[in-house]
């Protein structure tokens, strides 16, 4: 009305001005005043409509907020069942008793449990050591000896003519499930030589006839311990006899290139913890094949060094420089990050200037000296390993001064080349520093050669007949066939394993004093089998079990993740198991906790944690309590970890057998499988059995012999009995046609015991979530590494509130909504956490609703409401949205939108959501992340311009895969020009991902602040927006103005994670910083009966004049 009075008045106005400008001169000016001013008035007055109209009411907002939790709430439940649910647990709370876990005592059990198994495996290492040196003592070597073994690339195999090959044969394979379904002769071993290892050599024929002697004792343990895998003897001749015998599987190329003795555990058990220093010569000498020849050798003792031992790299011409400038003067410790950072600063090196390594020396042996001093690196074993291809210099007075007359320090040398001219030189400076001297001429040469200093530092523990036992760090076994199949069928942390190994020496009387190493013998323990002994009901819902090595690295834990995505297949990472317990338990930022459990101590901590679900997605707060103890006669530590309010407390209740058996055969009951209710790995009949089998032919005595967990089948009984009835409810409801809604598509329940129930609505050609609860969801299901997450997150809230969740994009199948909710019993002050229980729909059904509730009739009395009415979601300049707790996407008009975080939706809504306190950002930090390399770090020396160059390096890759076995690398070296080089480099580091740290963000809603209102201005217009919590929900509501486009002033918020960069200082810090570790027990470093004279010489390779022709011809042909 004021509108419409003031637009009157103006015409008014306006027409006595035009009359009296006839009689007034001054007229016409008033007039123009009174004009200008009526305008402003009608343009203010218009203003405050616009502003009236886009008022958004937050009173009808909380309206549409209340009646939509209520409709989705009274769905949830009636689906689920959760009221008859919880009732149930009500009615038996006179039943259960509650009790307070003891975590100290708890992780002693666990320890001694896995002491025990461990001991069995190292028992069983023992018999095949005393049985290899004894078959090794009556066994006379026999330079001409024949004999046939089965060597197990060739079993099984015929020629053209259909008869078996040589060395092969018929040797019966059957699949077994004790060893991942492969193919295996539990009668046999069999035995593997690599490709470069001629496999009828005196040496491997003596040795396989020796160890056949050990077929009887691999049978013999795997019958006292059934839950033995792999047995196996790795000759220092290079073979390798494995039981069960299996069929080889060489690469694409035909090659085998897996040798034991560059194995973990067999350097481990060889020798003892080292200090090295590699010297390398890169004066203009060593170019060509020489350097190439050198970097291999490099790389290749880089692969003997474990992460007990100690390592730099010096290389040297008219001066002295480190490979790495940030370990100037210091030793690193060996572990796989460090080894492979030096390997690619090696493969950087040039060659320039003269050779002078006298200055080199002196500076390994002060690095070597003062790490001694100082009581830093392995302080056991100290070498320098010299490589070079000449040496002119007069050494004795460096030695006489630095190494003598004590020899602490072993030189080995490795005089590079064709050329032999300084060979007496480089020879003379090690069997003078009690080292080894070997020529290395070729490729080929350098694995054997490299191998012998490991039996020269063998020595004194083999004299001494010290048989040290082993413990290998965690290790992805990529040898077998069956490991491509685990990468995708079981948790990352669980495809791990360790190895036990044991030294095997010769006890003949007169090669004493040369300290003979036969090989070592070991077995391999799968980390999943020993994590089976930590009992995952009794840890509670986000509690867990971790090992640790003693260098304080990760060998089980179910946040390690030792595989990454490239492309489509999974690979391992190249620091898989040098992940540090500071990277994953990151917020114990002093180091305490790892401290202890590295020096081997028992005890209790407690952290305030932030931690993830779902992928990292959504985070949560736990109070947890850590409990560790060492595990005796390993390097190994356990910790076990519980989290306040939801694994204090474990209840247990008690039904009769016959009533619990009754309910737990219902269909739609399944068992962890993962869990171990009955140990079925023992006897081989029972290894086909599920858990469920396994349980049910226990309790009904048809398998009276099985060790069975009683605590945990009669807690699964128990619980069976209670949940019973929702098996009756859910049926009814499905049968109920008429009343059922279209897209509830499956009823669920979850206990601390691992029994599950569900109930599915709709048939599989109807059900959007086809995977859901299927054994390839292994995310919502129970596993040995954690609880389900619906689980999980319904535990995060009240006992009969509902939490809804969209599934990560890349799990889900097609749009789907999960509502769970927690089960409770209570006794006394005592509460435990007895299950979940959800219901999984579609995301239309909720949709559905929510439409229909947020829209005002075009008739609503609107006399009462200050904003805009009626208000509809559906209007063009409106937008509304259900998001959940953690700031994803349920509904939007844009169906795109769901499952996003909306942040990236909406990012002015969003940060003023978080600068208003009602959402948190949380910084995540993820130490095991991959990213991708600079693009400063790819080589552009020589782009990939010519087509001609593709084609050499294909011609040039044929020709050397095919030249390797007749010469035996001899000719390929030549191969390695810098044309080849670099655009082997350019290829390689276009898009490769490295190990790096990242930070990312997680947002949480803060649940004290129900409601929220505000305007954002974005220049010349203005966005408000209402908020308003769903009750007895996680979810919130949001409408807002859609006419105002901010994203210029507000970019999106997104959750993407970002690489944590740190300047050099800080860079080189990280690198050299020592952490506290516990060094092996044992060292063997001296020996006064070692006979040092036996020192080495030169190789003589034979060299094929056609073929050395050939090559120079087709160099010449590309050189062109």
């Amino acid at each position: 009305m004021q509108v419409v009075a003031a637009a009157g008045m103006n015409r008014w106005s306006w027409g006595n001005a035009g009359n009296a400008s006839k009689s007034d001169k001054s007229g016409p000016h008033r007039g123009r005043l009174m004009m200008l001013l009526l305008w402003i008035i009608l343009l203010s007055s218009l203003c405050r409509m616009v502003d009236g109209q886009m008022k958004l009411s937050p009173e009808t907002v909380q309206q549409w907020a209340v009646s939509f939790g209520k409709e989705i709430a009274a769905l949830s439940t009636r689906y689920s069942g959760s009221k008859l649910l919880q009732k149930k647990y009500k009615d038996v709370e006179g039943m259960v008793k509650i009790e307070e876990v003891d975590g100290k005592e708890l992780v002693k059990k666990f320890a001694e449990e896995m002491e025990e198994m461990l001991g069995r495996k190292m028992k069983s290492v023992k018999r095949l050591a005393e049985a290899a040196e004894d078959a090794d003592l009556y066994h006379e070597y026999n330079e001409t000896l024949k004999f046939e073994y089965f060597n197990s690339m060739l079993i099984n195999s015929v020629d053209e003519a259909g008869n078996a090959l040589s060395l092969g044969g018929e040797f019966p394979l059957e699949k077994n499930e004790h060893f991942n379904k492969l193919p295996v002769n539990t009668k046999l071993s069999n035995i593997q030589v690599p490709t470069n290892v001629y496999n009828r050599d005196p040496a491997i024929l003596n040795g396989a006839y020796m160890s056949e002697a050990l077929n009887d004792v691999f049978i013999e343990n795997f019958q006292k311990d059934p839950t033995l895998t792999w047995q196996y003897f790795g000759s220092a001749a290079g073979f390798f006899r494995l039981y069960p015998g299996i069929q080889w599987i060489p690469d694409e190329n035909g090659v085998v290139t897996f040798d034991c003795r560059n194995r973990n555990w067999y350097i481990q058990a060889a020798t003892s913890p080292k200090d090295v220093v590699i010297v390398v010569d890169v004066s203009g000498s060593m170019k060509g094949l020489r350097l190439t020849i050198a970097k291999h050798t490099i790389n290749t003792i880089l692969d003997t060094l474990g992460e007990n031992d100690f390592v730099n790299i010096i290389a040297y011409s008219d001066y002295v420089r480190y490979v790495e400038p940030c370990f100037k003067g210091t030793l690193v410790q060996a572990d796989l990050d460090n080894r492979e950072h030096f390997k690619l600063l090696v493969e950087g090196l040039h060659v320039k200037g003269e050779g002078k390594v006298k200055k080199a020396m002196k500076e390994s042996f002060k690095i070597l000296n003062e790490a001694a001093a100082l009581g830093q690196g392995s302080l056991c074993n100290q070498a320098i390993m010299l490589i070079t291809d000449g040496a002119m210099e007069d050494f004795q007075d460096v030695f006489e001064e630095f190494n003598w007359p004590e020899r602490r320090v072993r030189v080995f040398t490795y005089l590079i080349g064709r050329e032999v001219t300084f060979a007496e030189n480089v020879k003379w400076i090690a069997c003078n520093n009690k080292g080894y001297y070997t020529h290395v001429s070729t490729l080929a040469d350098v694995q054997e050669n490299v191998m012998e200093y490991l039996h020269v530092l063998s020595r004194p523990m083999v004299i001494n007949h010290d048989h040290d036992i082993i413990w290998t760090e965690a290790y992805m076994d990529t040898v077998l066939p069956s490991t491509a199949k685990l990468f995708n069928t079981q948790a990352q942390s669980l495809l791990l394993m360790t190895s036990v190994a044991m030294p095997v020496f010769s006890k003949k009387k007169e090669t004493l004093s040369h300290g003979i190493l036969l090989g070592v013998v070991g077995t391999d323990v799968a980390l999943k089998e020993l994590m089976r002994l930590v009992s995952r009901y009794k840890l509670g819902v986000h509690g867990y079990g971790y090992l640790l090595t003693n260098n304080g690295y990760i060998l089980s834990h179910p946040d390690l993740r030792p595989l990454y995505k490239e492309g489509k297949k999974l690979r391992p990472k190249p620091n898989y198991n040098s992940v540090d317990l500071a990277e994953v338990e990151w917020e114990d930022t002093e180091e305490k906790l790892r401290t202890a459990m590295v020096k081997g101590e028992t005890g209790k901590m407690s952290l305030d944690v932030r931690t993830s679900v779902d992928k990292g997605t959504r985070v949560i707060f736990l109070k947890n309590d850590y409990f560790y103890t060492v595990i005796n006669e390993t390097p190994f530590s356990l910790g076990i970890v519980l989290t306040r309010g939801y694994g204090q407390y474990i209840f247990t209740g008690n039904v009769s057998v016959e009533e619990g058996l009754h309910d737990l055969l219902a269909p739609d009951l399944t068992i962890a499988n993962e869990w171990t209710y009955c140990e079925t790995d023992i006897d081989p009949a029972h290894r086909k059995l599920s858990q469920l089998q396994a349980v049910v032919r226990y309790l009904t005595g048809k398998e009276p012999d099985l060790e069975c967990d009683m605590q945990l089948l009669q807690q699964t009984l128990f619980d069976a009995v209670v949940t019973a009835p929702m098996e009756a409810y859910w049926t009814a409801l499905m049968l109920n046609t008429s009343g059922m809604e279209e897209g509830i598509e499956t009823a669920f329940l979850g206990t601390r015991s691992g029994l599950m129930r569900f109930q599915r609505y709709a048939g599989i050609e109807k059900r959007t979530a086809k995977s859901f609860l299927t054994s390839t969801d292994i995310e919502n299901l129970f596993t040995l590494d954690h609880f389900p997450v619906w689980y999980r997150r319904a535990s995060e809230f009240p006992a009969g509130q509902f939490l809804y969740y969209m599934p990560r994009q890349e799990t889900r199948a097609g749009r789907i909504v999960i509502a769970t909710t927690a089960v409770t019993v209570t006794v006394g002050k005592k509460a435990a956490i007895a299950g979940a229980i959800g219901v999984q729909m579609t995301l239309d059904v909720i949709e559905s609703k929510f439409w229909a509730i947020a829209a005002q009739p075009n008739d609503t009395d609107c006399s009462d409401t200050d904003g805009v009415c009626p208000l509809r979601c559906d209007s063009f300049d409106i937008a509304c949205y259900v998001i959940d707790n953690n700031g994803f996407v349920l509904i939007s008009k844009q169906q795109s939108d769901a499952a996003r975080f909306f942040g990236e939706v909406d990012g002015s809504v969003m940060t003023t959501l978080i600068r208003m306190g009602m959402f948190k950002r949380v910084s995540l930090f993820d130490y095991q992340a991959m990213c991708k390399m600079n693009s400063h770090s790819v080589s552009s020396a020589r782009p990939l311009l010519s087509p001609f160059y593709g084609l050499a390096s294909a011609l040039k890759w044929f020709l050397s895969n095919f030249l390797l076995f007749l010469l035996e690398f001899n000719i390929c070296g030549f191969w390695h020009t810098e044309h080849f080089a670099d655009a082997s480099a350019h290829k390689k580091r276009g898009d490769v991902l490295q190990p790096c740290d990242t930070e990312y963000p997680s947002f949480v809603y803060e649940p004290s602040v129900k409601e929220s209102n505000s305007v954002i201005k974005c220049g010349r217009c203005q966005k408000m927006f209402v908020v308003q919590q769903i009750p007895e929900s996680n979810l919130l509501m949001l409408v807002v103005q859609a006419d105002c486009d901010c994203s210029r002033q507000y970019p999106p918020l997104t959750m993407e994670p970002k690489e944590v960069k740190y300047n050099a200082s800080v860079k080189c810090d990280r690198m050299r910083s020592q952490k506290i570790r516990r060094r092996p027990e044992s060292c063997h470093a001296y020996h006064p009966q070692e006979n040092a004279n036996d020192c080495g010489g030169a190789s003589i390779m034979s060299l094929s004049a056609s073929l050395f022709f050939t090559c120079l011809s087709f160099m010449a042909l590309v050189s062109w």
